[in-house]
């Protein structure tokens, strides 16, 4: 180990997205926890008689089983195609995620805006919201802008030097 590998501190493992271990399992447990909402809603909303809520419900069960079967495969073991689902799923960079989610999640509530539909929905458009943060990337640390701001203030005081230079 030579002395630039000690100096350097531990970072956090990433993979190719750009998310933390700790993010990436916040997004998975927000995506389990949406589809228990969007189960246990989608069920209650399906025991009527109004055909759009129906409908609702029905999407909402089925939003359920999309968030657990790409987020939590093992949940679906008895379904053959659910791990190159969940692969396929894991290869969509965050802002696809987000936008899939999302959309999912605001169909029913546009469909048949109502208590169960809001609240049912709302966790799982709560990982679409987590995913599309994640696309946003890192944020910078302070002694990295303070040397940026540092850099350019010494870049604009040359330019005006210079041009104060050529008008004299």
């Amino acid at each position: 180990m030579n002395s630039e590998e000690a100096a350097a501190p531990a970072k956090i493992v990433t993979d190719e997205d750009g998310m933390s271990w700790w993010y990436r399992w916040l997004c998975k447990i927000a995506g389990v926890l949406g589809g228990i909402s969007c189960a246990i809603a989608g069920v209650w909303n399906c025991v009527t008689v109004n055909p759009l809520n129906i409908a609702a419900g029905v999407w909402m069960v089925l939003n359920a089983f999309v968030l657990f079967l790409c987020e939590v495969p093992f949940c679906c073991q008895f379904i053959e195609f659910a791990n190159a689902v969940a692969a396929r799923a894991d290869k969509l960079k965050p802002w696809q995620k987000a936008l899939f989610y999302c959309g999912m999640a605001l169909f029913p509530v546009v469909l048949k805006i109502s208590f169960t539909t809001v609240c049912g929905n709302a966790i799982a458009f709560a990982t679409g919201v987590l995913y599309g943060l994640a696309s946003l990337g890192k944020k910078g640390d302070a002694v990295s802008y303070a040397r940026l701001q540092h850099q350019k203030q010494g870049d604009e005081e040359k330019q005006a030097g210079l041009a104060d230079d050529g008008t004299q």
